[in-house]
């Protein structure tokens, strides 16, 4: 999901994405073997692109993924040409909790402000988790994160989401490659404009919503489960992932079988009582209405313009991109059109004879 935008498991991707943290130096490998891939380095042309068009009017969109490569350089010479051609650059839809004396962007950094990142009460993981999970915990965060006491206070899905990352990271992977970053840095030299699409979320009554969600219980143990299991089985698959990104073969990305932890992390949250006091349990479909707007907007302004999504959201059936085709707009992925051009390419020349025919034809 683009709610893929940190702290929660892929509310903590997204956000990585956008992130303008220089990537760190590779760690040090982790005892046991974990993966039978190699991570890719160096430059890589990443994937191709999504074409939205009608009436001669086109969207260009990039897939974004996390985590990457951590030691990889992005070629994106073709984001850089789109962009450069393009009359706007949409961006992935984003919330703002607005309250009185301040404001803070990112709906996923919301529950950060909102006091919840540890338990309820003053427990620990060992008091809120079932003896099972804990189990599985304690060897996984030993490995990982090491002797730490403060990570024994979070909430199970920030302990998780801490967890995943440092795991990655002993893997030569991370969510803080500046993917969002390149896009942004390619629009500001091009002189074209940012268009950010976001939800605004208005609290009457902060003090006692700051109190309501520090106090809100979370079901977010499937949440934990999950992406314990990440770490226990499914780092190699988030490597090829990774590396299929990386190389643009998104036949192989497509492929690769994989279940993530989404959609329990983000229920965790957005289906707490909290959530639907505050007009938060919609908020998913809120981003999508207005992304698609802003798309819609985009192509009937220019010729030309470029945005970017989770790929996830791109490859899914029922991804936002259904919405845009319900609306009589033509998308064409990456390997649909390298196919056209590709069969263009191959399609004989007509022979035209040098002599005229008996008939004078």
């Amino acid at each position: 999901m683009l709610l893929s935008t940190a702290l929660f498991l892929v509310a903590a991707q997204a956000a990585a994405a956008e992130s303008t943290a220089t990537v760190a130096a590779a760690a040090a490998e982790p005892e046991a073997k974990v993966l039978d891939a190699v991570v890719v380095s160096g430059t890589q042309p990443g994937p191709g692109l999504w074409r939205v068009s009608r009436d001669g009017r086109e969207f260009w969109i990039l897939g974004t993924l996390a985590p990457l490569p951590r030691r990889m350089q992005w070629a994106a010479e073709e984001v850089e040409a789109t962009i450069a051609r393009a009359g706007e650059v949409v961006l992935p839809p984003n919330a703002q909790l607005d309250w009185k004396g301040g404001a803070l962007r990112g709906v996923f950094l919301i529950p950060a402000a909102l006091g919840a990142r540890n338990n309820p009460d003053d427990q620990t993981l060992a008091e809120v988790l079932p003896a099972a999970d804990y189990a599985r915990w304690t060897p996984l965060k030993t490995r990982y994160i090491g002797r730490s006491r403060a990570v024994e206070k979070r909430r199970p899905l920030f302990a998780a989401w801490k967890l995943y990352e440092e795991a990655l990271d002993s893997v030569g992977l991370s969510v803080r490659v500046p993917v969002a970053k390149v896009v942004r840095r390619a629009a500001k030299r091009h002189d074209v404009p940012l268009t950010q699409p976001e939800v605004r979320i208005v609290l009457d009554k902060p003090g006692a919503t700051l109190k309501d969600f520090a106090r809100s219980p979370l079901d977010d143990l499937e949440c934990f489960r999950r992406t314990l299991s990440h770490v226990e089985s499914d780092l190699g698959t988030l490597q090829v992932r990774a590396n299929a990104w990386a190389t643009g073969d998104l036949e192989l990305l497509r492929s690769v079988p994989f279940t993530d932890a989404t959609r329990a992390c983000l229920d965790a949250v957005f289906e707490a009582g909290f959530a639907e006091r505050s007009g938060m349990d919609n908020l998913e479909e809120q981003l999508r209405a207005q992304w698609l707007q802003a798309v819609e907007a985009a192509l009937a302004r220019h010729p030309t313009s470029f945005g970017m999504l989770p790929i996830s959201l791109l490859l899914r059936e029922d991804g936002w991109l259904a919405d845009l085709r319900e609306r009589g707009y033509a998308v064409e992925t990456p390997w649909e059109r390298e196919a056209r051009e590709l069969g263009a390419e191959d399609e004989p020349l007509l022979e035209i004879d040098a002599e005229p025919s008996p008939s004078g034809d």
